[in-house]
Order: structure tokens, then sequence, then C-alpha cells
């Protein structure tokens, strides 16, 4: 039968990430742990952990408890890793606001979660974090007296991460349409390192005392889904999901204390966040950070210029990076492995990275966020062909089934089903949403995770398919849903679909069919601006066709592999379709 469970040669930890992350510091105080090209930072691990103790406490000198929630809302940097733990080390939960997200995204996220203090940089790319905190939480610009009349009457600080820059100015009252580009307020505004100075009041010993209260199994992380009924969902991940996983990542890629590690993935995401960053620090290697968000040059750069001997990243940033201009003068012969995953990862592309990016040891990973996120890896040990052709085996500690969808039986190895999961990995449950926890996580605690694969009688699995119409495009996941609840407020239109299909460089594109309101005209391009204020920007279709039905069901269910089937023809998508996966 389609069962598996992972043994492996270590056990699991029953630490707090605070507590690990000591013991290596403590283990080689002087070994380079973090590298920020962009920052022109290297810190030891002595320096690295008396940065984050000197956070913590000026953290909860602001009154940050156990159990509090603070965002964090930036692009890849030094202070990234300090937040996150020393956000650990206190037991406060972090949560993940991805960089892209809009004003009505950033809304719901610091609302549901109850976020009282969050951390964030000015802006990136035109987009002005401040000024949409400023329109959600005008009480952190003004001394304003909290009520429940506010919009988020829970967000008590703003940290900024400013490196550099001027002085913040305070906006006059009621400035809400146009404020500044940064502000300040000593009640509630604190640029980064002044909260640093904070410390000072809350003494080394406070801090210890906190950390010896803290179990493993507390929360200590939230990262948002997006979410099949139109809102993003909350996974809550513990000590004991995100050190291990860590761990065994780190293992199936044989990271060691000399592993230097290129981490061109955003760090809000598990990725970036569990498989990169906490991979490398749990066995105490050395993370470099090229840049702010993925560049192939800066990549290839930081490889080149810091002997990196690891590089992850999605399908999509490996292709970039090996069509790079002027790949052949960057010296790469320092790598030997890392990962790919995030996406289906077409096997011609795992060949090139093992011979063109010298990383012969490449493995892939399977999972979920739900899941901490890596449910099954091939390993440096494993083959070539298997690396190159199935997302591995069940990760050691957690057990894999792959059932009938309709039944639910596990269907016998060689049969297409969807996989479950279930250990220690499985997260604790969505944050304040137990209706969609139960949906997810079955009474006998398998995480059901909407993907269809097959597992052969070795016990490597291949992904096959979706149960549900999820589109991962470049690494991005995207529910449909949540963009159609959007469109549906656009004032011309009556229905709005919307569906994946493939693309040779991304895996996946976005795709729509609309109908419109009778007497109303849009054409896409004015459906795709609209968009833009409303949703992160990998979330706005590519490509969009006005229609006046679409395919259905006998019984009136909207078909959209119809839909999917239909776009590839029109668009000639039949070669990107036919590219092979693991």
């Amino acid at each position: 039968m389609s069962y598996d469970h992972g043994v492996g040669s270590k056990p699991l930890v029953g630490r707090t990430l605070g507590d690990h992350f000591d013991l290596i510091a403590a283990r080689d105080p002087d070994r380079e742990a973090l590298v920020s090209l962009q920052q022109k930072i290297r810190w030891t691990y002595g320096e690295l952990k008396q940065q984050v103790d000197l956070f913590a406490r000026g953290l909860m000198k602001l009154g940050i408890d156990q159990g509090d929630r603070v965002g964090i809302w930036s692009t890849n940097n030094v202070e990234w890793v300090v937040v996150q733990l020393a956000t650990a080390r206190i037991g406060a939960i972090l949560v993940n606001i991805n960089p892209a997200y809009r004003t009505s995204e950033l809304d719901y996220a610091l609302r549901q979660s109850g976020v009282k203090l969050i951390v964030s940089i000015r802006g990136y790319k035109g987009d002005e974090y401040i000024s949409m905190l400023h329109e959600l939480a005008p009480q952190l610009m003004h001394d304003y007296p909290l009520t429940d009349s506010l919009r988020l009457p829970h967000l008590r600080f703003l940290v900024v991460i400013n490196p550099g820059g001027a002085p913040p100015a305070v906006p006059a009252a009621g400035a809400v349409d146009a404020p500044p580009a940064c502000f300040a307020n000593p009640k509630s505004i604190f640029p980064f390192d002044q909260l640093m100075t904070l410390s000072a009041e809350v003494s080394p010993c406070d801090l210890a005392s906190r950390a010896e209260k803290l179990q493993f199994d507390d929360p200590i992380n939230i990262q948002y889904t997006s979410g099949t009924t139109g809102f993003p969902k909350g996974v809550t991940l513990s000590h004991h999901n995100l050190l291990n996983n860590a761990l065994y990542a780190a293992e199936a890629m044989g990271l060691t204390a000399r592993s230097r590690f290129c981490c061109p993935m955003p760090f809000y995401h598990c990725g970036g966040m569990v498989l990169c960053t906490l991979a490398t620090l749990s066995v105490g290697g050395t993370l470099v950070i090229p840049g702010p968000s993925f560049d192939p040059e800066a990549t290839l750069t930081a490889v080149h210029a810091e002997r990196c001997t690891h590089l992850s990243g999605v399908p999509t940033m490996f292709i970039a990076e090996l069509e790079q201009p002027g790949f052949d003068r960057f010296d790469l012969s320092s790598l030997r492995g890392g990962f790919m995953a995030g996406a289906p990862c077409p096997v011609q592309l795992m060949r090139r990275v093992t011979t063109r990016l010298h990383c012969p040891e490449i493995v892939i990973f399977y999972g979920q966020t739900e899941c901490s996120p890596v449910i099954t890896s091939t390993t440096v040990d494993d083959d070539l062909e298997h690396r190159a052709t199935t997302v591995g085996k069940v990760i050691p500690c957690l057990e894999v089934k792959v059932v009938d969808p309709d039944s639910g039986d596990i269907v016998a190895r060689g049969k297409q089903g969807e996989i479950c999961a279930r250990g220690y990995a499985v997260m604790l449950g969505y944050w304040n949403n137990p209706a969609a926890t139960a949906e997810t996580i079955d009474k006998a605690g398998w995480l059901h995770t909407g993907d269809l694969a097959v597992m052969n009688d070795s016990g490597y699995v291949n992904i096959t398919g979706r149960k549900k119409d999820m589109i991962i495009r470049g690494g991005e996941n995207i529910y449909p849903r949540e963009v159609e609840e959007v469109l549906h407020a656009h004032p011309a239109v009556a229905q709005a679909q919307i569906f994946g299909v493939p693309d040779e460089h991304l895996g996946e594109e976005v795709a729509m069919w609309v109908q419109l309101k009778n007497g109303c005209t849009a054409d896409g391009a004015e459906l795709a601006s609209w968009l833009k204020e409303r949703v992160a920007h990998f979330k706005i279709p590519r490509h969009v066709k006005v229609v006046t039905e679409f395919p259905m069901t006998v019984t009136g269910k909207i078909q959209k592999h119809a839909m999917r089937e239909a776009m590839i023809r029109e668009l000639g998508l039949e070669a990107a379709a036919g590219v092979q996966t693991a």
C-alpha cells in the first residue's frame, strides 16, 4: 500500500529554538554566522547572539509577552534574522507578512492575528509600507486614545528598519491621505537601533527567566497562506515544528558548520526562513544574504565572492541564474548542493543545475507551509535519476500515505491519490480558525495536502497534480477564489473565473475568463490595472479573456479544466503543458 514512514539516524530534538541557537553559538562563537552583501555586514555567532539578545530585551521592555504577536514586513536583511530568533527567544509569535501585500491584505493579516508590534522597512520598489500602515493605524503616528473604534486597536508599536536613513518626521494629525515617507512617535515608533538601546532597562537575567518558561510545543510563528474561501489562513507553527524540520532538511542537503549557504529566497516564506536560514544556523553554518530580494546577478555574485557551497531557489530562480548574461564570468566551483522547491521542478532543469551550476548534490524538497514545510525530500545519497525525476521519500520521523480522494482509503503503490502527512511537523492549526483546521487535519492527525501523488515500490514520490485548484506561480501559492472575490467588486464584472495555465518559465501563469454585466465594457488591461491596487502583483492574471458563458457540467458546475485546456490551445502552450516535472 502507499504508506511509508521516515527513519533517520538522528532523533527529534526536544529544545526551543532559542535554546538550540544558544548551544550552537556557544560551541563556536567566533565562526561566521551571517553575511549580508548589500548591507556590508558580517557577524560571527557571538555577535549575532548579542544582537538577538539585545532585541529580545528591547521587546520585553515594550511589554511584549509570551504569546504576543510580532509582525515583520520586510525584504531580506540581517534584521529579519535577528527578529526571527529574538521573538522565539521570548516566546512571542512572529507573523510573517508578504512584502508584496497591498493595504487590504496587510489589514487582514494584522487584524486576524492581532499583531501588537510590527517591524517594517520603509518601503520597497515604489511600495510605501509606512504610508499603508499610517492609513490602517493612525494611532501609531499620533497620540490617539486606544479605543475599539480604531481599525487596528491592538497594534501598539512600530519598529522601523531604517539603515542610514534620515530622522523620521511626524505627520500632521489627520493627514491620512498623504503621510510622509516616514515618521517618529516617541511613544509608539522606534528606529530598529533605538529599540536595541531599550535593552539596557531589562537585565539578561530577566531574559533568561523568560526563556526558561518556554516549552518546545509553544507556537512561535504564523505564516499566511492564500485561502480557498477568499481569506488567507494563518498557519501556526511551534519551536518543535520548525527546528526539527530545519535539522532534517540540513541533513538531507549534507549541511555542516563548514557550509556557506546563499539564500536568495524570501525570508517571509518557509523556504527562506526554515530551509535556508534555520537549516544553516541550526548546524553552525554561514548564511549569505545576496540582497533584499531575488536578483540573479546578485545571487551569482554572492556565490562567487563568498565561495558559497549551497544555493536554494524555486525553479524560476535557477532558470534566471542559468540565463544571466555573462554567466561564465562567475566562478561557481565552490558550489556543491542546495535545494530546489516551491513549484514543480522540470527534470531537464534539474540536470542543468547539477552540471552548469556545479551543484551535483542538489536535492528536491516537497511540502507545504502546514508541514513546516518539508514532507518528502531527495538526499545527497540519492542517485541523479531519483533526484531529477522524483520528490524523494518521506523525511525522518514523519509518515505519509496516498489515499483515494473520494473514499479516503489508502491506494496501492503506483496508483494516484491525495498525499497526506502525519507527525511532528504538522502545524498546530490555523490561527483562530478551528473550522479550517478541522477540514485540513483529520481526527487521526493526518494533514491532507490537496496534492495528488504516486508512490512507487521503493517509496519515492511523484507529484502528479492538485486536488484543489491552487495555482503555483514561480513558487507563490495563489488560490483563485481569493482573486475572484476581489474582482467581483469591480462595477463591470458579472462573474470571473481564475485558473492556472502552464508556463515554461514560472511553472504556471494566472489566467482569467470574465463575464461582464450587461451594457458594461472592460478589457484585460483595464481589469489588470484595477487589480494592481488591490492584490499582490503575482496574483494579477496575465491572460484575460472576456466571454459570454463558461463551460459547465449538466448540474451547473463550472469546469475550470475545460477553460485551461481551451487556453492551452489558444495560446499555443502545448509544449509548456508537456514539460516533465518531478
